[in-house]
């Protein structure tokens, strides 16, 4: 009989001592902690790697200035003797509106909120679109711009529903839902939670083929909650399917 001999025979020989039944809850609670353990790494890896791309553009951001450029050192600061006016912020102008500023009606602590036209000048990327909309708030005949949407293929007034936005809560205030058809629309629908709600319409004073329309915050409290939008002619016939 060689080694290999004595090693099998030695493995079919029982043990000295039976081995103890399974103990099936600690088991099942070592594994409910390993499970929590592993995502809890799952969400560690991920902040890594967010920080991992904040330092990547942090340092490609300072690779891109030229060498020659000297770095601004931070100024003195004043003594009590000098005045030194604070410094002020640039602001982007608002986009400037193409037609009349609609007026939804719904007023706000920071205003009435409007949507109105804007130009899009983006003839590389969007050959097709040439104007979206903008959501905002209009107080005092001042307008603030708080969100801009558009087509993004195809062309802006191909016929049917385009840049459907809004339901989100912005500058604290809920804006409601909005868009444009391009057609001859008189009514646009939609069902929330099996109810048959109506938009408030408004035809685009640049291009009355243009139908400007909005949902009451109340009875589209966002877009997730939207059936498919249903545009109707003058007459009540269905101009979508």
């Amino acid at each position: 009989m060689n080694d290999l001999d004595d090693f099998r025979a030695a493995l079919r020989q029982p043990p000295s001592e039976p081995f103890a039944e399974p103990d099936l809850t600690r088991i099942m609670a070592d594994g409910t902690r390993i499970r929590r353990r592993r995502r809890v790494l799952t969400t560690t890896g991920g902040l890594a790697a967010a920080v991992v791309v904040v330092l990547v553009v942090v340092f490609a951001v300072q690779w891109r200035q030229p060498a020659s450029v000297p770095v601004a050192q931070p100024p003195a600061p004043p003594s009590a003797a000098s005045s030194v006016p604070p410094p002020t912020t640039a602001t982007e102008p608002p986009p400037e509106p193409l037609g009349d500023v609609v007026g939804t009606g719904i007023s706000t602590a920071a205003g009435e909120i409007v949507i109105f036209a804007k130009a899009v000048d983006e003839p590389q990327i969007l050959p097709g679109i040439h104007f979206g909309l903008v959501a905002g708030f209009r107080k005092g005949g001042n307008l603030e711009p708080v969100l801009a949407t558009n087509e993004f293929r195809g062309s802006d007034r191909s016929f049917g529903f385009h840049a459907t936005d809004g339901g989100e809560v912005l500058r604290d205030q809920v804006i409601p839902v909005f868009g444009y058809f391009a057609g001859a629309a008189t009514k646009i629908t939609t069902t929330v939670h099996g109810k048959t709600v109506e938009a408030k319409l408004a035809n685009w004073t640049a291009d009355p083929s243009v139908v400007i329309f909005w949902f009451a915050t109340t009875d589209v409290p966002d877009s997730a909650s939207l059936t498919p939008l249903i545009a109707y002619d003058k007459n009540g016939n269905r101009l979508t399917k």
